[in-house]
């Protein structure tokens, strides 16, 4: 009996210890659960500045051959001495906007003068010479009709009034060139425009070819410039071009091709062109660099920069910031503005969306964001 009941302790303690080893394994896994629920670490929020963000919009695409070159003034004109001489008078320095006809120099002219007068004198007798042997010839043919003379005498004034109108055309000559280069002594301008060299100075002797001035007509400026020349099928005369200038940051000027050159280039394989520009107001300056595009295309269309595409995966995406958080969406790129630096968008996105750029992209998806405000770098006053 006592063999019995104590068979029966060993066998419910058994019991229990079963019921203890199986509960275990439930109980830990419990404690664990909770001791992981309370430090599981809250999501961490990334701070980015407005810098790294942009704004898809509706803008002006526009796609066209990449151009560059310098400003050229369209007219521009050297002016040299015609006529041997000291320069008295030096009217006009570099950088003087003068008329049409306006006097720049002045050459001595005294001995020019002198030959001027002596041809004018010359011209005087030949005319008086000419005259007598035409009213010669007037009376010897009158005569010669009543039998008065002989044939061979008016043959003879004829001859002479042939000889004297020959020697008024010479003197005539002779003044006309004594008079075009006293004329030369005044230097003038060929047409309104810019004082932009002056090579002579009061008391300088030139000679004939001597460099005096050079004047440039502002008015009409021309960018010379050259495309690839498997662009060339986008380039055409009258087409619009728009490009920037050195010097004048954050402005846009306007053109018109003018004309292309018909051959390319052997060694670079670009092809020339040529823009001309309506200088309003002499803004413009001949000798800048300028760059820009040959707008071939421009629409308006949903456009984004081109630092918020993200070409590392197999589709194009951007990373969008919607409900505080990132949001990777695979988009459908269409034509670049390479001058602009922005990408059409065909699908993906839609106007106002919040796109990151730059090296924000390399956040991850799915977490949370913030835009902190930019920083006010400017001193404070106490």
């Amino acid at each position: 009996m006592t063999v019995s009941l104590i068979n029966l302790r060993k066998s419910q303690m058994f019991r229990r210890a079963i019921g203890l080893a199986a509960a275990l394994p439930i109980l830990l896994a419990a404690c664990g659960k909770s001791t992981a629920t309370n430090e599981a670490p809250s999501e961490v929020t990334v701070l980015v500045g407005p810098e790294a963000m942009t704004v898809a919009a509706t803008t002006i695409l526009s796609t066209g051959p990449i151009l560059s070159g310098s400003l050229v003034a369209e007219r521009t004109a050297q002016i040299r001495a015609q006529v041997p001489g000291s320069v008295v008078q030096v009217f006009h320095d570099p950088g003087a906007q003068v008329a049409e006809g306006t006097s720049l120099a002045k050459i001595d002219d005294r001995a020019i003068n002198d030959a001027a007068l002596s041809a004018r004198s010359g011209l005087t007798a030949a005319q008086t010479a000419a005259d007598i042997a035409q009213r010669d010839l007037e009376r010897s043919e009158k005569l010669v009709q009543v039998g008065a003379i002989s044939d061979r005498e008016v043959e003879n004034a004829r001859r002479g009034d042939l000889g004297a109108r020959s020697l008024l055309d010479d003197a005539r000559a002779r003044l006309a060139s004594a008079q075009k280069q006293l004329d030369a002594t005044n230097v003038l301008a060929p047409y309104a425009g810019v004082v932009s060299e002056r090579f002579v100075n009061p008391g300088d002797v030139v000679a004939p070819g001597s460099p005096l001035f050079n004047i440039v007509d502002p008015a009409t400026m021309r960018l010379e410039a050259a495309v690839p020349a498997e662009q060339l099928a986008q380039v055409r005369v009258g087409a619009p071009v728009r490009f920037s200038v050195t010097g004048y940051p954050g402005r846009t000027f306007a053109g018109t091709i003018s004309s292309i050159n018909p051959s390319a280039d052997p060694q670079t394989r670009q092809v020339r062109l040529f823009v001309r520009i309506p200088n309003n107001g002499n803004q413009l300056v001949a000798g800048l660099f300028a760059e820009g595009r040959v707008a071939s295309d421009s629409r308006e269309t949903l456009t984004v920069p081109e630092l918020a595409i993200d070409n590392r995966g197999l589709l194009p995406s951007v990373l969008r910031l919607k409900n505080g958080r990132t949001e990777k969406v695979d988009v459908t790129l269409g034509a670049k503005d390479e001058a602009q630096e922005r990408v059409e968008i065909r699908s993906g996105v839609v106007p106002g969306d919040t796109l990151l750029i730059g090296p924000a992209l390399g956040i991850r998806p799915n977490v949370p964001l913030k835009v902190t405000a930019p920083t006010d770098s400017r001193p404070r006053t106490p």
